[in-house]
């Protein structure tokens, strides 16, 4: 389960499939952000694509020379800037490409403007997220709700995103959510409504543990983003700020021209891979023995080139070097800019207090420490915040609060009143009233016997004491220990349930499945166009299907319509398959069915319509 080389072997499908020859990457602004998470400029130039455009640019010239791959979100913007292009065709030939799933309307706007038969094919590769880390993908969303509700824009674009990953895994899950959360709850009820609808999709094999789709809420877990990082990749993030692998140090004091904008990639950096999880102390010692390796395999300034063999072994070594040092110039100025703020705003000091009131419950000594930190000068306004915020969820119904007096130390301090406002709106989203969970104090035996072992043994690190909500839910998870009446499943909860015919489903493992008798009845319909066998005219096709006439036996037909083989007729064609006439014998013809990717690989999309390989026959695939 690896979304980086997913995402990876979309795009080199992509390039690979538009063959040999000089190629444009045209893109929009979501698909750009996809691609350079995954390949850099260097190494997509190295397979013959040579120009990177945004499809909405107006200012592109015509290279009728290039090929142009084009990959895009199926959005109503992307598509109509296709149908301008294809009427007006800057390049040879198309090979295009979506991020998900195309309705059947915009298939056929594009095959209307498609005039000029500049369209090879037509796929979609369903790379719709941000890849961060192989185990990590985003959405770059911000502002997804309105109150305690879904921005139904944000809501479509999340269940796209979600659908996306699991059809680029090849994974049909059960599906599982908060139950305290009703936006945990639409969003589940959203991807399963996807999963029924493109069940055909999701056909995978089946596994003998069925893959878990678990969908939870933030809300359950507010204190865990307000307290500070002590890991590598998670203090650039929250200390310099970290956007699809790039870092902006403009406003780093002396900062040179060239480390203003430097990126971090677990993929082509060694020492951002080895380091990302570790903790800034180990990550020192790492950087000091990062620079004196450097220091020995740097070229002696007295080094003397004498001979041929010489001045062989130096250029030979040169890119290694170059690299080496760029990576060590990158990783200093960047450990170094952290060390700076964490000093300067004495995070030290105020990552042992949130700590403390992340894990302890001694209420008389957080609130002393909290205060005395609000009056240091050194603490910074934000800081200063978060570290009020997380006493007003810890300590939300305590007796004798000292709230309000450290909302008037805020004010003193000149906290803004956005600022302040924050205070009860991070109790309003994540407090005890709306939490599904016992986030700050242990009901159940186990849980209490741990606290107190842990209490009894001591802190390895009391910078790093706190344990997420999610480490335990995934704990319980594993174990099969987590309780359905919190966490419940969405339709059934079985395979076994998942795949009664007639009965709820998430997806449907046979086509005898997905049309029992009596059961809800699918059709889909494709349009399909390319080249006639003569090559002379277009020839158009839809492939439709769903459930027979009378019912009992899915069927497929097949309407082909173009001139004939010789080219001086018309013809018409239907391929169908269900029961025979007399209804005795089933009959089966299958049509422009292509071969299915690798059982062990990444599924390669679905639904390609085009000429076939050897040009003559336009085709139909469903790659699985």
């Amino acid at each position: 389960m690896n979304v980086t080389l997913a995402v990876k072997q979309y795009v080199t499908r992509m390039i690979e499939d538009s063959g040999p020859g000089m190629k444009v990457l045209l893109m929009d602004k979501d698909t750009t952000s996809i691609v350079s998470m995954v390949y850099t400029q260097s190494e997509i130039l190295q397979k013959e694509v040579y120009l990177l455009e945004r499809i909405d640019s107006q200012n592109r010239d015509n290279m009728k020379h290039l090929k142009a791959i084009c990959y895009l979100r199926p959005t109503k913007e992307n598509v109509e800037s296709l149908i301008q292009e294809l009427r007006r065709p800057k390049y040879s030939v198309y090979f295009i490409y979506f991020s998900n799933v195309i309705s059947k309307s915009e298939i056929k706007a594009l095959a209307e403007a498609d005039e000029q038969e500049v369209v090879a094919e037509i796929q979609e590769f369903y790379g719709d997220f941000i890849a961060v880390n192989p185990h990590l993908f985003s959405l770059n969303l911000q502002g997804v709700a309105r109150g305690r509700s879904w921005d139904p824009t944000m809501l479509a674009r999340s269940t796209q995103g979600l659908t996306s990953v699991l059809l680029a895994l090849k994974k049909c899950p059960v599906i599982r959510y908060q139950l305290s959360s009703d936006m945990a709850k639409r969003l589940a009820e959203s991807v399963k409504l996807i999963i029924t609808k493109e069940y055909e999709l999701f056909d995978f094999r089946k596994t003998e543990v069925p893959p878990l789709l678990l969908i939870l809420d933030r809300s359950d877990d507010a204190i865990t983003p307000l307290l500070n990082q002590w890991t590598y990749q998670a203090m650039v993030h929250e200390l310099l700020g970290l956007n699809n692998n790039r870092i902006d140090l403009s406003r780093v004091p002396g900062i040179s021209k060239d480390l203003r904008e430097v990126v971090l990639s677990a993929d082509n950096d060694d020492f951002y891979a080895n380091n990302l999880y570790l903790n800034f102390g180990e990550i020192g010692t790492n950087i000091k023995n990062l620079m004196e390796d450097f220091q020995k395999k740097k070229p002696k300034g007295q080094q003397r080139l004498e001979s041929i063999s010489d001045m062989k072994a130096f250029v030979d070594s040169y890119p290694q070097f170059k690299k080496m040092s760029g990576a060590v110039s990158k990783h200093v100025t960047v450990v170094g800019e952290l060390s700076r703020l964490v000093a300067e705003r004495q995070l030290m000091e105020v990552s042992e207090v949130e700590q403390e009131l992340a894990c302890q419950n001694d209420h008389s000594s957080a609130q002393q420490k909290v205060r005395r930190l609000l009056r240091l000068p050194g603490v910074c306004e934000l800081d200063a915040v978060r570290l009020v915020m997380l006493y007003a969820l810890r300590y939300e119904r305590h007796s004798n609060s000292a709230l309000p007096a450290m909302m008037e130390e805020l004010a003193k301090r000149g906290v803004s009143e956005k600022y302040r406002k924050m205070v009860h709106s991070v109790v309003e989203y994540g407090g005890k009233r709306v939490r599904g969970s016992d986030l700050v104090t242990a009901t159940d035996a186990v849980a209490i016997t741990k606290q107190f072992l842990k209490g009894l043994k001591g802190v390895e690190n009391v910078y790093t004491q706190h344990q997420p909500l999610l480490q335990d839910t995934l704990d319980q998870l594993v174990k099969g220990k987590l309780r359905d009446a919190q966490f419940p499943y969405l339709g059934a909860s079985s395979l076994r349930d998942r795949y009664t015919p007639g009965g709820p489903h998430l997806g449907a493992s046979s086509l005898r499945d997905r049309y029992t008798p009596g059961g809800q009845q699918h059709q889909r319909q494709v349009l399909t166009w390319g080249p006639s066998p003569g090559g002379q005219q277009p020839q158009r096709q839809v492939h439709t299907w769903g459930p027979s006439p009378g019912g009992q036996q899915p069927q497929r037909q097949v309407h082909t319509w173009g001139p004939s083989p010789g080219g001086q007729q018309p013809q018409r064609q239907v391929h169908t398959w269900g029961p025979s006439p007399g209804g005795q014998q089933p009959q089966r013809q299958v049509h422009t069915w292509g071969p299915a990717a690798s059982e062990t690989g990444t599924h390669l999309g679905a639904l390609t319509w085009g000429p076939s390989p050897g040009g003559q026959q336009p085709q139909r695939q469903v790659l699985t």
